[in-house]
């Protein structure tokens, strides 16, 4: 016997229990709710989730830089695609060191990061060397290559991050002792630091201590030294914004923006406001910018958000930021769901350091940081930094899939065509750790 059926007041049949009136609406959501729910308690939900990201991310930048760097890429050598061919260079090399990231078994990343960080510690000074190192934009950070322009301090942020989580995880559950938490990892930290800013890469430095705050609180070192850390960065920060001329003018600027001169310090910023409020909701149209021919420099890099927003709109920048909100989510999903405490120390610190990364680049980009030159992860053009990006993500990828449930789905159900066109090994099967009162950042 069907259930009866309401009638309003002209006669027209209403919805029931289950339909999509008035009444019916708390059930779509609940059975919304319920579906998503299922899907994110999946064990390779993270795995998904992360290539997902990854891929749109990248797809975004490749689209976005060839819109930004048209007109100077034309101006510059006559072809409209100069900097989007480099970009495409190395999002294939990026995509060979995401198969490498995901393919190399952790244990073996693990024994491997001494090395690792000690190779980078020798090309960070090399790189120093007149005749060596090329110098861009007052910075010696650089080697040409083959025509190829690469940055060893980008790959330095994962060597430190791998290492760092290395010797940090030795003293379980967690460093008791200022001493346990700080050697070697300071001094180390602070020679990397060093030879970064003698560069100088303000902000690869800013980066570069991001990763070591996330290490230790991670690795849940004591409170009081991680207060410590906090307060000595900030003074830092100050040290190093008045040291410079140009710095100290980008801090006035920003603090006092209506007093500083709009075709000075303060252009790149007001000309990115201004991009931003052309856009809209909707946006100008793909490749129908205005910012772009020659009234806001490095639009393809440091200030490719605001290029975004123009031609894309609200709608677009809101879909960057959505997709940042979901590395983050899924970054730290991984670490959380991570039997091995060193897959969980890494996959945390590299999901904070590209989301920070964003943030920071988003700040500047809308008027909320002062400009410190830190390029949007995935989405700015700079081979380096996108190809290392890729790796970070494969690295995600690659933890995602030691899982303890995602490792024995795959290894009781098999991984798939493209796993094994890959020549992806089989993950290793580790169990659950019981949850320690003192970890930070756990739960699902």
């Amino acid at each position: 016997m069907s259930a009866p059926t309401r009638r309003g007041p002209n006669g027209s049949r209403g919805s029931g229990r289950g339909g999509l009136g008035r009444g019916g609406r708390p059930g779509v959501l609940a059975a919304t709710r319920s579906a998503l729910h299922q899907w994110l308690e999946r064990p390779l939900t993270s795995l998904h989730l992360v290539l997902a990201v990854f891929g749109l991310l990248t797809a975004l930048g490749l689209v976005m830089v060839l819109s930004a760097s048209a007109v100077s890429s034309y101006a510059a050598g006559g072809s409209s695609y100069g900097v989007f061919f480099r970009q495409a260079v190395f999002a294939l090399i990026g995509l060979g060191l995401f198969w490498l990231g995901v393919r190399v078994p952790p244990r073996r990343l693990r024994a491997a990061s001494p090395w690792l960080l000690a190779g980078c510690l020798v090309l960070l000074v090399l790189v120093l060397v007149p005749g060596l190192g090329a110098m861009v934009n007052g910075s010696r950070s650089w080697f040409r290559v083959a025509g190829l322009s690469l940055q060893p301090s980008e790959l330095t942020k994962i060597a430190l991050a791998l290492w760092g989580a290395h010797v940090l995880v030795r003293h379980r559950p967690h460093p008791r002792t200022w001493r346990a938490a700080l050697m070697p990892l300071l001094p180390v930290s602070l020679l990397v630091l060093v030879l970064v800013l003698l560069q100088p890469d303000l902000g690869t430095t800013v980066s570069l201590m991001i990763i070591v705050f996330a290490l230790l609180w991670f690795a849940c070192a004591p409170l009081g030294l991680m207060a410590f850390i906090v307060s000595s960065g900030v003074v830092a920060a100050v040290v190093l914004g008045v040291v410079a001329t140009y710095r100290q003018s980008r801090i006035t600027a920003f603090l006092n923006p209506e007093a500083a001169d709009p075709l000075g310090p303060a252009y790149q910023a007001r000309q990115a406001l201004y991009s931003l409020a052309d856009g809209g909701l909707f946006g100008a149209g793909l490749g129908q910018g205005r910012a772009k021919w020659d009234y806001l420099p490095n639009a393809d890099n440091d200030f490719i958000f605001a290029i975004i927003g123009e031609e894309l709109g609200f709608v677009g920048a809101g879909a960057v930021i959505a997709l940042f909100a979901t590395l983050a989510y899924v970054g730290l999903r991984i670490a959380a769901r991570s039997a091995d405490p060193w897959i969980r120390v890494v996959a945390a610190t590299l999901t904070v350091w590209l989301v920070a990364q964003a943030c920071i680049n988003i700040g500047y980009v809308v008027g909320l940081l002062p400009v410190t030159g830190i390029p949007l992860p995935l989405v700015s053009s700079g081979g380096t930094s996108l190809a290392l990006a890729l790796l970070s993500g494969g690295l995600l990828a690659n933890f995602a899939r030691h899982e303890p449930e995602a490792a024995r789905v795959l290894r009781a159900h098999g991984q798939g065509r493209l796993a094994r066109a890959l020549r992806l090994p089989e993950p290793e099967v580790a169990s659950r750790p019981a949850p320690h009162r003192s970890q930070r950042g756990g739960g699902r």
